[in-house]
């Protein structure tokens, strides 16, 4: 039976959806193997809820410091050697982590190892003879905002993910390549790059009975504004569409907030009352906002499908599924330089529109659809020519690499 270690990093949502979509399909290549997956925080605890016991690990890998909107740069540059918001230094982090994953490497005999954002583990694997497989969407990342001093840092973390056996890019084939911005990638790392396309999500259930919710978009012309990432970037990016919500009041929109919390689910009608969805369903409320906790995939793809825009921070994964999966036009609000790069593609390929400000956000959304022609057009040859088989490709790079290690 082969075994095959899984390292997740638990900064933000897409490292843990590219792993989970690839293990949905991961036995039809790799029968009968051995899956163990490693993280922290909120992503350790989905582990272990999805997982048979023994087979989800907890593993203390460093992640930044959370401040008002993203990383607190401040606190993670002194949380290098110091002691910051209950987090040792860094240094000392680093050390650790490595020997826990040392520890599970060396217990559970991995014949392969799959990585999504964890570096480390790279030099560990290389070290003991396994074979590396590393999925990312950033390599060296152009920082269009970020001080100088970020460079040595980025060098250093490409280094490390250079140490990979493969390095599997979760993106079209250029030209299509949507984190072209953030690749950059040397000679070196380039001869062993493989670009399996993004990892979507096929519709794997039956249809369920529509909700009330989709019962009460449905025919409606509406916006969908995306809250993603961790606390503090979810909560920045609400306090930015609030502020472009009041320069467009008669606009109507959906606002995902990704958090599973029932009381978040609610409906503003135009008359300026609250309602809850089946209340506002049941009453046929003329509705300009409802917010949702937590959408179920579903009801996610009927949003996907209604609006006509979708408003999100840049995340590498929610833009591919928007842009090729549903080929709708995306307007961003950046949050990282990561972000950025994403964005600042789209908007070059008449894919989207770059906006770093309510007000630009606003005038996003006027432009969008003053010219929706022109963007359904460019969207269609992106679509097109959009890989979304990335878990298929990367669950056969694995079986692969399995077969030639024996």
């Amino acid at each position: 039976m082969p075994r095959i270690g899984e390292f997740i990093y638990p900064w933000g949502n897409g490292h843990y959806s590219r792993m989970s979509r690839l293990n949905e399909v991961l036995d039809g290549y790799v029968p009968g193997a051995e899956v163990h997956c490693s993280s922290k925080g909120d992503v350790y605890e989905r582990l272990r809820r999805d997982l048979p016991e023994g087979l989800a690990h907890h593993i203390m890998m460093p992640t930044p410091i959370d401040g008002r909107m993203g990383p607190d740069v401040l606190r993670c540059m002194l949380n290098v050697t110091l002691p910051v918001s209950g987090n040792p230094p860094l240094v000392s982090q680093i050390a650790s982590y490595l020997r826990e994953e040392s520890r599970l490497c060396d217990s559970c005999g991995f014949d392969v190892i799959v990585s999504d954002g964890d570096m480390g583990v790279n030099v560990l694997a290389r070290n003991r003879g396994i074979p590396s497989l590393f999925i990312t969407n950033q390599f060296r990342p152009r920082l269009w905002a970020s001080r100088f001093y970020f460079y040595p840092g980025l060098e250093f973390v490409s280094r490390q993910i250079a140490k990979a056996a493969r390095i599997l890019v979760a993106d079209s084939p250029p030209p299509y390549t949507m984190c072209e911005f953030n690749l950059n990638l040397t000679a070196e790392a380039a001869r062993k790059t493989t670009y399996v396309g993004h990892f979507a999500r096929g519709r794997t259930a039956a249809p369920s009975p529509r909700s009330d919710l989709e019962m009460l978009i449905e025919g409606c012309d509406f916006g969908y504004w995306m809250r993603t990432g961790s606390a503090s970037t979810n909560d920045g990016t609400g306090r930015r569409y609030e502020e472009a919500f009041a320069r467009m009041p008669d606009e109507r929109r959906i606002v995902s907030h990704a958090r599973r919390d029932p009381s978040i689910d609610s409906v503003l009608g135009r008359d300026g009352r609250r309602y809850s969805i089946s209340e506002a369903y049941d009453k046929k409320v003329d509705w300009l906002q409802i917010d949702a906790g937590f959408l179920t995939e579903q009801e996610k793809d009927m949003v996907l499908e209604g609006c006509s825009y979708a408003v999100v921070n840049g995340s590498h994964t929610v833009m591919g599924e928007i842009m090729g999966g549903k080929r709708r036009p995306i307007i961003g609000m950046p949050v990282y330089d990561e972000h950025t790069n994403n964005l600042r593609w789209a908007e070059r390929k008449g894919l989207g529109i770059l906006a770093g400000s309510a007000s630009r956000a606003a005038a996003a959304v006027r432009r969008i659809r003053r010219d929706a022609e022109s963007f359904r057009g460019e969207l269609d040859v992106f679509a097109e020519n959009f890989s979304g088989d990335g878990a298929q490709n990367t669950a056969r790079i694995v079986a692969e690499t399995l077969e030639q290690k024996r």
